[in-house]
């Protein structure tokens, strides 16, 4: 009976990306919470009043984005799923935006 040894350190195959490390971590925190800050920041300014939609609906999908592609791993699966995640995401937007023109939103 031969015995073959398992590698005890994380493996790497041809074509994958490593994962991030901490510091990387602490670097989309911060632009995350940057980009929260300047949400909540701009809720208060009255001379943008008329283009807030656009800049929330804008920074909301990059913070989304930033969040699946890193803290859900998104990045380092196939391309399919994040095809599949940020297409829903775009038809779930354009889908929002049919409903406030029909309602008479804008």
């Amino acid at each position: 009976m031969q015995h073959t040894e398992q590698p005890t350190g994380p493996v790497h195959v041809a074509g994958e990306r490593s994962h991030p490390t901490p510091g990387k971590y602490m670097l989309v925190f911060a632009v995350l919470t940057v980009i929260t800050a300047f949400e909540v920041g701009i809720y208060y300014v009255d001379a943008v009043r008329p283009a807030f939609l656009p800049i929330f609906l804008g920074l909301s999908a990059v913070k989304f984005a930033l969040v699946a592609m890193f803290y859900m791993h998104l990045r380092f699966d196939s391309r399919l799923f994040s095809v599949f995640f940020f297409g829903a995401l775009v038809l779930a937007g354009l889908v929002v935006l049919a409903l406030m023109a029909i309602f008479g939103v804008f």
